[in-house]
């Protein structure tokens, strides 16, 4: 009885240090674990604010490229100002040459009617 009694007191020690051994591995990996997460919620945090930063540029691009638009229609509606003024100044031109034309033929029958007169 006494020999079994030690037996299973060594038994129970052996199951006791198994015991230790799978609590320490375990806490060991818990402690690996919390590591990983600390470094994913570092990594995480970086690309929010990276995103953040993002999403900034984003809307201020926006804006600049709403502003070029006005900036672009303004130029459109000048442009079609000034064609439509070069359009006139061509139409002017065009009657001034008539007129001038007109004039040199006047003038051309009025010179050699006034050299013979």
């Amino acid at each position: 009885l006494h020999r079994q009694a030690e037996q299973t007191c060594r038994q129970l020690v052996r199951t006791r240090e198994e015991h230790e051994c799978l609590l320490q591995a375990a806490v060991e990996q818990a402690e690996g674990l919390e590591n990983s997460l600390r470094n994913a919620e570092a990594v995480l945090a970086e690309k929010a604010a990276q995103l953040e930063d993002a999403q900034a540029q984003l809307s201020r691009n926006k804006l600049w490229i709403e502003e070029l638009h006005e900036e672009n229609r303004g130029f459109a509606k000048a442009l079609q100002a000034a064609e439509l003024k070069q359009k006139s100044t061509e139409e002017k031109n065009q009657l001034l040459e008539a007129q001038a034309s007109a004039l040199k033929q006047l003038i051309g029958k009025i010179t050699p009617a006034s050299l013979n007169g």
